[in-house]
């Protein structure tokens, strides 16, 4: 069975491989609402394991904190779904699965689940690179429109095109 077209996603791939196989970085993800979708359009490319290491699903907060090191003070302080522990989910990506460059999600997906200041469609993102100097991280928050599949589909279109910002 032939999977449905994923335009966007599609044309960001083969720009992310090329700039990671040109550089020599390898990808790791932690994911908490894209439910590892991330990695699977990453996996989805012939040849990702080349510059694609794996990552975790980690939807609930222990997992979070055990598998990435996601301190538990700051996600009972900020909540999963915020700068701080997104910050985090980065460098403990970086930290414990190796790689070059992490990608960490952490949203509120709906149709439940918002509140006013995380309304349904609010998505946190960072992005951590290590290099001589250690770990930067890069955050971003969007609030996208539309159901569950919509929000979802949205935040790993722009989880891919963070990581070939500059």
């Amino acid at each position: 069975m032939e999977r449905p077209a994923e335009p966007l996603i599609d044309a960001l791939l083969p720009r992310l491989a090329g700039s990671l196989l040109a550089t020599g970085r390898r990808l790791v993800t932690a994911e908490s609402c894209t439910g590892g979708w991330i990695a699977k359009v990453c996996t989805d490319l012939p040849g990702s394991s080349r510059w694609f290491l794996g990552g975790a699903v980690v939807y609930d907060n222990a997992l979070k904190a055990g598998l990435l090191g996601v301190n538990p003070q700051t996600l009972a302080e900020a909540g999963a779904v915020s700068e701080a522990v997104v910050r985090e989910m980065a460098a403990g990506a970086l930290q414990r699965f190796g790689g070059d460059i992490a990608i960490a999600v952490s949203g509120v997906a709906g149709p439940d689940g918002g509140t006013p200041d995380k309304p349904v469609g609010t998505v946190w993102f960072a992005w951590g690179w290590r290099d001589a100097q250690g770990t930067l991280v890069r955050t971003a928050l969007e609030r996208f429109p539309g159901d569950r599949d919509a929000v979802r589909r949205q935040a790993v279109e722009r989880a891919l095109r963070g990581v070939l910002e500059p």
